[in-house]
């Protein structure tokens, strides 16, 4: 994230707060298709407090440089995509299925290449650079945004293509201010951005099945 150790700190632990939240709400009312999707401000705010400890560090290529690489590339290329997957109604699933075959596609060759490359980390004034070497970045990041925010925009929930909104105008942002610091300051956008995350929890999101047969009435109870 932009600026220092400590806004990595407090912004990581406001965002972990909301999704332990988002979380608890989803298990209170017994959703677990919803639960990936909940717990993801929990896994960005830990990726932004792993971010302060690289901060400490002064960079370098440490353990903490690797376990946020490994995070911010194969982790949430999958996570993201499946976890929009999961909790679609089965009337939108099928769309959905592209972009989460892509984000596993992605994800196993960011995995490939950070188990044979060392990752560096570079305090650079406000900013963290990141150095993986990737071969084909551009692919690279062509399906990582596509799986990612891709699914979000593909979403039949308003919450989460406003989240794909924010976070694909926040990739775009980055991009233009910080082009040598982009994948460090776009996980900071799209960490913060899921606090809608936990508003789309508290506001109820209609479940998995809802929608799948419109207009039909349910059967009376008993």
């Amino acid at each position: 994230m932009c600026w220092s150790a400590t806004a990595d700190l407090a912004a990581g632990t406001v965002i972990c707060a909301a999704g332990a939240a988002a979380c608890a709400v989803t298990l209170h009312r017994r959703r677990p298709r919803e639960l990936p999707l909940a717990a993801l401000p929990l896994l960005l705010g830990a990726h932004q407090i792993t971010e302060a400890a690289v901060w400490r560090a002064g960079g370098g290529t440490g353990p903490a440089t690797t376990a946020w690489a490994v995070v911010a590339l194969p982790v949430l290329a999958v996570w993201v995509p499946l976890a929009v997957l999961l909790a679609a109604p089965r009337t939108a699933r099928t769309r959905l299925l592209a972009p989460a075959v892509l984000g596993a596609a992605t994800a196993a060759g960011l995995a490939a290449v950070l188990a044979t490359r060392p990752v560096s980390a570079e305090i650079r004034d406000h900013t963290v650079g990141y150095a993986v070497g990737l071969p084909g970045a551009g692919w690279f990041l062509a399906g990582y945004l596509a799986a990612t925010v891709g699914s979000l925009l593909l979403s039949p929930d308003r919450a989460l293509r406003l989240l794909g909104l924010l976070t694909g105008a926040a990739a775009a942002l980055s991009a233009v201010l910080w082009r040598t610091a982009f994948v460090s300051t776009w996980c900071a956008a799209a960490a913060v951005c899921s606090l809608l995350l936990l508003l789309r929890a508290l506001r109820g999101a209609p479940p998995a099945g809802a929608g799948d047969r419109p207009g039909r009435p349910s059967a009376p109870a008993g």
